[in-house]
Order: C-alpha cells, then sequence, then structure tokens
C-alpha cells in the first residue's frame, strides 16, 4: 500500500505540473493543434484524479460498462490519447 501511495503522490504532482504548464500554453497560443494537446493533458491529469478517488473507495466506478469496462474509466483512458494524436495530425499538417 504504501508504495501505491507513492506512485499515486508521483503521477499527482507531475500531472498537476503537466497540467499546470498545458493551461499556460493555451493561454498563450489558441491554435487548433495546441487546444486539442492541452485539452488532453487536462482529461489525463482528470483520470488520474478519478482513478485515485475510485481506489480510495470516494467514488463508485458506476454500473454502466462497456465491454465489462465502467464507461468513466474508458473514457480517461480513450479520450486523450484520440485528443493528443489529433494534435500531432494538426502539427504535422501545418509543418508540411
Amino acid at each position: 500500500m504504501q508504495s501505491q501511495i507513492l506512485i499515486w503522490c508521483i503521477k499527482l504532482v507531475l500531472g498537476g505540473i503537466a497540467a499546470f504548464l498545458a493551461i499556460m500554453v493555451w493561454s498563450k497560443s489558441r491554435s487548433a493543434c495546441w487546444v486539442f494537446l492541452v485539452t488532453g493533458i487536462l482529461i489525463s491529469y482528470a483520470g488520474i484524479i478519478y482513478d485515485m478517488m475510485i481506489n480510495l473507495g470516494i467514488l463508485n466506478a458506476g454500473n454502466f460498462l462497456v465491454y465489462g469496462i465502467p464507461f468513466l474509466t474508458l473514457v480517461f483512458t480513450v479520450i486523450p490519447y484520440l485528443l493528443i494524436i489529433i494534435s500531432l495530425i494538426l502539427i504535422i499538417k501545418d509543418l508540411s
């Protein structure tokens, strides 16, 4: 359990730094590629907090399952990666 708490602390600190820096980037640049990247980072951090609250028993994962996976867990896993992929595609398009 002690190692799990250490991992949560590391995720919260590093995720918080990433979210803070993402918000700073968002305030400086409003181009679509940066908006998608920042949104992906922020949703990823929200997923870390959600996962921690599930593991601590503060929240219930819910009964709505998609292929046996709780819906919000699936959302917080898939959406950040999709947003980052869209961001990278837009960056590649801008560089071409």
